[in-house]
């Protein structure tokens, strides 16, 4: 066995090693991103879940009115859209124009009662 062998073995092996951790990385996040996302049934929150609850468990809204009765309207972004543009792709002789709309922005809007408790929820896109 050579300088040049060893070196190469050791550099496969180096790459295979690197590529089983980023698999295991990226497993590991798919798993960890699936269990954070469970999904929650807001009609069993509603006349319980309280608006400090919200805030604790999801931060402060985004948006929020209250209204002249004390009631409380919030709005928190559940997904970003994207801002999608325009390109030109030239192929031969002609050149193709493609656009693509920009995405829509994804919220979930709470109402709270005056004492503070859930009252109805929607999502909204805009």
């Amino acid at each position: 066995m050579n300088a040049t062998t060893g070196c190469r073995n050791g550099l496969s092996r180096t790459l295979s090693d690197l590529g089983r951790m980023s698999l295991g990385l990226v497993l590991g996040l798919l798993v960890f991103g699936c269990a954070s996302t469970q999904k929650i049934d807001w009609n069993s929150r509603v006349g319980n879940y309280t608006y400090d609850q919200v805030v604790l468990e999801f931060g402060p809204a985004d948006k929020l009115a209250e209204l002249t009765d004390g009631t409380k309207v919030g709005e928190w972004l559940l997904q970003r859209g994207s801002a999608r543009g325009s390109f030109y792709a030239v192929t031969g002789h002609w050149v193709q124009h493609y656009s693509h709309p920009p995405s829509p922005d994804y919220f979930l809007r709470l109402t709270f009662d005056p004492k503070g408790k859930l009252r109805e929820w929607r999502k909204v896109v805009k």
